[in-house]
């Protein structure tokens, strides 16, 4: 008991203004931390792994210099990884050269143009088909086999000859019935075959695959799904013309010395020339027009090994070639895939693709033709799908032709265009390919050229649909907008078909949202509802009714005037499937925690967001992933945080009434709701300034009961500790002080209660860390909480020790001997005249007590239970496996003597002096900190009344460790 007999009397105020730290006045000059920092490299050789640069640093913002950019000499380590670990990739020693080379050549086309890998997925799942496939594989020639290494070179070129005519004679295996899975599978693995027979160095062969899969595009006999055997057979030539490309570039190395980035023929060694030449040849002698087409199209780039202008004298002579292919769709995809090849060699040589196209123009009627139709008939495929094949090869053509092309191209190109008759196909490439700006600004023209294309062919809402994304993209004339947008619905109005209908609406519900009031947004809803609902057509169609939803909230983000638009709320019940409609309500609230930059009271907003609100809520289950209930949790209390009925509280405590029954089973959302009603009755007491009167004191008294029938339905049990005592916090500071009792003593009647482990994020933690931080702040509210008159002193202070005692720790934890410290700290604060806070208009107990001798006896026998058992605990702690935490627990103890203790009272100063000791007895004392204490001994000895501490640093000696 002597501690607390002797504790130090403490002039809180005094103190506070010898701890402030001393003010002194700065001048930053040009200096500001927050300031970047420039770089300036000194060096700039490239440093090794121990060299270093010399470099200043300076707060001059001028010019900013990446310092790790310039150690990597222009290379991302992690993209030479990727590039080293791609198959096709052989690595000559100039491996960083090159791939900065390409790099360079595919940058000609800037990022502006759409390139050929973001279309061949889409293709890919478009055209597919359940009919049976053939193929034709190469087999291996046992002839390729027999020649050996001493082989005159007379005969090596006899023998490859004849793998080449081995190859025309047939030596090649048919398979027949193949799935559309199973085709892609053997595509793929004549593709393997191909890099296989190149590493292997068996060129012959690999070009015999690739003769062998380019013949496979001279089959139509599976019409629908001819795109996609392109995209394919086109994988595996783009292979082996960068192969091919590879292996000449590296003949061109000299001593280790790549060419360079543009390097001219001249600057080729005569041996890769010769090399070069060979290929062009062996691709010469192919028989067959189009794997001969399609091969050296493949190798177009190595043109440039040989001579200057060898690409642009080849890309009009395999224009012309293209000439002799007779079936137009297998025609139409050679002109595209030279079109590829052409952009990606040399974009700067437009005349080439133009003429491709107009080659394209004059062969138009072909497709109208009756071979064609035969064709067709034999296939029983229709017109309008036959003409829909097309589409993906003159998209890019025409897009490839369009781009950075000025007006007057594209209006001659149009105008070519308009003179066709069945111009339809032509047309919707046209709206594909060119520039939205262009197709914008003539918009009453291309609506006028689609009225007269005719229905059977190329069906006329395919068309508006390509013109509705251009509009979405780009902005017609101001005075067109209405027109368009009648002359548009009228045909999309009249579709039969549900699928037509959607795919096309979805569009044009941007122009409308984009351009027209709510008026019109509602009348276009109200459309698709009338199509959809029939036969529950929605059910197919859920995609396009999201993206119409995503495109409305996207362009009406005032949920006002949204909510007023009388079709939107009907439109979103046709979402009846629930994961569907959860996602619709997800992205609505999105948008609503986004724009929403004011509270409402709306009661149109309130309405409708509740029950947006509960069918997110109502999607949780069992199943309910964690991830998926923290994020609906969290957009529902970003709803509840945005609702505020102004000075109407009790508006504001219905409304969370209303929410904790609708939102019951999200944890989150009924923590929030209590901390918003915490929050309501701490604004009461600020309007009322802390003086409540009857009316208002009884609301905040419903505030409280608000909380204290919530908390207990938490099931975490730190959640409910932590809101026991902030919502305890909150009714002592609104003057309900039985309320507050109540919160308290469910929290210390919960503490037993708490588990040894807990799950955070998943993972099992010991949960004493989290105890003891909270038992820290329940003490520290417990200095200011007057006791009951009916209850005895300290009550709730005895009732917390009395559970800290009986709950078990672990046994090698110091934990409750740490809460048995603190406890002394808030017992040494009781004893004090005046308290270091106050909640104002409370009386705590040094008010009501007012140093009263029995009220500090009853610390003292607290502060006596409690100082026995650390002192039993620290004799407990003398074996040796324990003896460091022993001597951590007695500085701790120690520094709580020193902070509160009057160490003018001999014993109390001895006790201090036998813990300084106990903690260096052993060795495992940290020296820094005991030197740092005895300095702060001594320092503290020079203010005044402190200076019997200057005998207390005498008395505590610097042990060494050993």
């Amino acid at each position: 008991s002597y501690f607390l007999r002797h504790a130090r009397s403490r002039n809180y105020v005094s103190e506070s203004e010898v701890c402030k730290l001393e003010s002194v006045p700065l001048d930053f000059g040009d200096y500001h931390p927050l300031k970047p920092i420039t770089v300036t490299e000194s060096k700039t050789k490239k440093m090794n792994r121990k060299g270093s640069t010399s470099s200043t640093s300076s707060s001059s913002s001028s010019s900013l210099m990446d310092p790790l950019s310039s150690v990597l000499d222009g290379t991302d380590p992690l993209s030479l990884f990727a590039a080293a670990a791609d198959p096709v990739t052989t690595a000559p020693p100039t491996d960083g050269a090159r791939r900065k080379r390409d790099k360079d050549e595919s940058s000609a086309v800037g990022s502006d143009f759409e390139p050929w890998s973001s279309k061949r997925g889409e293709i890919l799942a478009r055209y597919t088909t359940t009919e049976k496939l053939s193929i034709n594989l190469y087999m291996g020639s046992e002839k390729g086999k027999a020649t050996t290494t001493g082989s005159a070179v007379s005969e090596k070129v006899r023998t490859r000859l004849e793998e080449l005519d081995d190859l025309e004679e047939g030596s090649q295996k048919e398979l027949l019935n193949l799935t559309q899975q199973d085709y892609m599978n053997r595509i793929e693995e004549l593709n393997q075959s191909l890099k296989d027979a190149w590493s292997s160095d068996q060129k012959v062969k690999a070009l015999k695959i690739v003769i062998q899969c380019s013949k496979l595009l001279s089959d139509t006999t599976v019409i629908q799904f001819y795109p996609s055997k392109f995209v394919l057979i086109t994988d595996i030539l783009d292979t082996f013309g960068k192969l091919v490309y590879e292996r000449i570039l590296s003949m061109c190395v000299d001593n280790r010395v790549s060419l360079p980035d543009n390097f001219s023929p001249e600057s080729v060694n005569d041996t890769a020339k010769e090399t070069c030449l060979n290929w062009f040849f062996k691709i010469a002698s192919i028989r067959e027009l189009i794997p001969r087409f399609y091969v050296e199209a493949a190798i177009l780039k190595c043109n440039k090994f040989l001579s200057k202008t060898g690409i642009s004298e080849c890309l009009p002579r395999l224009t012309s070639m293209i000439r002799g292919i007779g079936d137009p769709l297998v025609a139409v995809y050679a002109r595209a895939y030279l079109c590829r090849v052409g952009m990606e060699v040399a974009p700067q040589l437009k005349e080439s693709l133009n003429k491709n196209f107009f080659d394209f123009l004059l062969t138009f009627k072909q497709i109208h033709g009756d071979t064609v139709q035969n064709q067709l008939v034999v296939q029983c495929v229709e017109i309008p799908l036959y003409l829909t094949l097309y589409s993906p090869a003159i998209d890019w053509i025409l897009q490839c032709i369009a781009y950075h092309a000025p007006d007057v191209l594209l209006t001659e190109m149009m105008e070519r265009c308009k003179k066709l008759g069945n111009n339809a196909l032509l047309l919707n490439s046209v709206m594909s390919a060119f520039r939205a700006e262009f197709i914008a600004a003539r918009s009453m023209d291309f609506i006028g050229m689609i009225k007269e294309c005719d229905e059977s062919g190329f069906p006329k809402h395919l068309l508006f649909r390509s013109l509705g994304l251009n509009l979405a993209l780009a902005d017609p004339p101001e005075n067109d907008r209405l027109q368009i947008l009648n002359e548009a619905w009228k045909v999309i109005t009249k579709l039969k078909n549900p699928q037509d209908y959607i795919n096309c609406a979805e569009v044009w519900v941007e122009y409308t949202c984009r351009h027209f009031t709510k008026r019109e947004v509602n009348t276009v809803l109200a459309d698709v509802i009338k199509h959809m609902t029939p036969d529950r057509a929605f059910e197919d169609a859920y995609p396009q009714l999201q993206s119409i939803i995503q495109k409305v909230i996207t362009y009406i983000y005032d949920f006002a005037l949204l909510f007023s638009v009388e079709k939107f709320l009907p439109f979103l019940d046709m979402f009846q499937k629930e994961s569907v409609r959860v996602e619709v309500c997800k992205c609505i609230m999105e948008s609503f925690i986004k724009h929403q930059q004011e509270s409402t009271k709306d009661p149109v907003i309130l309405n409708a967001l509740l029950h947006i609100c509960k069918t997110m809520h109502d999607s949780v289950n069992a199943l309910t992933l964690e991830d998926e209930k923290r994020m609906l949790a969290a957009l529902i209390n970003g709803f509840i945080k945005m609702v505020s009925f102004g000075r109407d509280f009790e508006q504001q405590l219905s409304f969370y009434v209303e929410a904790r029954s609708m939102f019951c089973n999200l944890e989150p959302v009924l923590v929030q709701l209590i901390h918003s009603v915490n929050q309501l009755a701490m604004e009461t007491r600020r309007v009322m300034k802390g003086n409540h009167s009857r009316k208002t004191a009884a609301f905040v008294r419903a505030c409280v009961a608000f909380c204290f029938i919530t908390i207990p339905s938490l099931s975490s049990i730190f959640t409910r500790l932590n809101l026991y005592l902030h919502s305890g916090q909150v009714a002592l500071a609104n003057q309900c002080l039985s309320q507050a009792d109540a919160f308290f003593k469910a929290a210390v009647s919960l503490v037993p209660e708490v588990p040894k482990m807990i799950s955070i994020d998943g993972k099992m933690r010991p949960s004493d860390a989290f105890l003891l931080e909270f038992l820290c702040n329940f003490f520290s509210t417990l200095l200011v909480v007057p006791d009951h008159p009916e209850q005895g002193v300290l009550f709730l202070v005895r009732g917390l020790l009395n559970v800290i005692q009986d709950y078990t720790w672990e046994d090698n934890s110091d934990d409750k001997v740490r809460i048995y410290t603190n406890v002394l700290h808030l017992l040494s604060a009781m004893t004090q005249e005046a308290f270091i806070y106050h909640v104002d208009k409370v009386d705590s107990n040094d008010t009501l007590y007012g140093g009263d001798s029995k009220f500090l006896a009853e610390i003292n026998k607290l502060s006596e239970t409690v100082v026995s058992q650390i002192l039993d605990h620290l004799k407990t702690l003398g074996k040796e496996e324990t003896l460091k935490r022993q001597s951590q627990l007695a500085l701790y103890f120690f520094n709580t003597i020193l902070a509160h203790g009057d160490l003018r009272n001999n014993r109390l100063n001895q006790l201090s002096v036998n813990l300084w000791n106990l903690a260096q007895k052993h060795g495992f004392a940290d020296t820094k900190t005991m030197v740092k204490t005895l300095e702060y001994i001594k320092r503290r000895s020079k203010q005044p009344e402190m200076s019997h501490f200057t005998d207390l640093a005498l008395r505590l000696p610097l042990q060494s460790r050993t």
